[in-house]
């Protein structure tokens, strides 16, 4: 079932507030997908996923390169994936808004100068939840 980013149905907020862990799948520069597991953030008013990372990872080299990307979380029957473009960012103000969204789902990250932000403005979500 596809959810309408502007019309998310209670159980669905919900479930982008509990502790879950989720993949990240960016494109590599030959297209092909690379998956890891990450932490991420859900905005809803600004329909925006935020990840923290650091420079120079995989994950960022492919968001640098713009393009769509989806974080999925799943939780036995409960599943939701979250599409959209990505983008990097090291911009203090966005990366705070990351950290923030890390710190309240899951726990105060170590401090790091060099951290990036990965956005994904959502423009599509799938699932059951």
């Amino acid at each position: 079932m596809s959810v309408d980013p502007a019309d998310l149905p209670a159980s669905t907020r919900e479930f982008l507030a509990e502790r879950h862990l989720a993949t990240l799948t960016t494109l590599r520069a030959d297209g092909s997908p690379h998956v890891v597991p990450v932490g991420f953030s859900y905005d809803i008013d600004a329909r925006l996923v935020r990840i923290i990372t650091f420079p120079g990872s995989v994950k960022v080299r492919n968001a640098e390169r713009g393009g769509r990307a989806v974080v999925s979380q799943v939780d036995g029957g409960r599943w939701l994936s979250l599409e959209g473009t990505i983008t990097a960012t090291q911009d203090p103000e966005r990366v705070a808004a990351a950290v923030e969204g890390y710190s309240y789902r899951y726990q105060e990250p170590s401090e790091r100068a060099d951290r990036v932000a990965l956005e994904i403005s959502v423009d599509r979500i799938l699932g059951r939840a």
